[in-house]
């Protein structure tokens, strides 16, 4: 990243970047992946960031406003989590989860992970759009 604000500031262009906008929501915003895509990518990385979740250490204190019970207590959710990130992966086969993992989860940029994996320039969006696809048929997206 710091690198793309060197190349702009250097050649005297002005570019606005959303720093919070993952690699993927750039996709969909730019409609390299559909709505079915977008969401499988999407649910794999919710299961992500609540497997990667520490356990909570202190009291929570806060009552559910609905009055509703807890569901899931923390731990056994995110072991449910990472048994569903797990399963995610499985299901998009080797070679194409590991673009997955990394602009997904990592929030890689395509360009860097095809650099991080040997790929050539541009193949990384029909990797990754394959990818989506096994992932929308694993989580059963009409």
């Amino acid at each position: 990243m710091r690198d793309l604000v060197d190349q702009v500031l250097a050649s005297g262009r002005h570019v606005t970047v959303n720093v919070a906008e993952s690699p993927l929501g750039w996709l969909r915003a730019r409609g390299l992946v559909d709505a079915r895509q977008f969401e499988a990518g999407e649910r794999l990385r919710g299961d992500y960031e609540t497997a990667a979740l520490g356990p909570r250490v202190t009291m929570r204190w806060a009552d559910r406003v609905d009055g509703g019970g807890e569901g899931l207590d923390p731990t056994s959710a995110q072991i449910a989590a990472k048994r569903r990130f797990d399963a995610a992966l499985a299901a998009a086969g080797r070679g194409l989860a590991d673009v997955a993992w990394r602009v997904i989860c990592a929030g890689e940029g395509l360009p860097a992970a095809e650099k991080a994996l040997g790929w050539p320039a541009r193949a990384g969006r029909l990797v990754l759009t394959l990818a989506l696809d096994r992932l929308a048929d694993h989580y059963r997206l009409p």
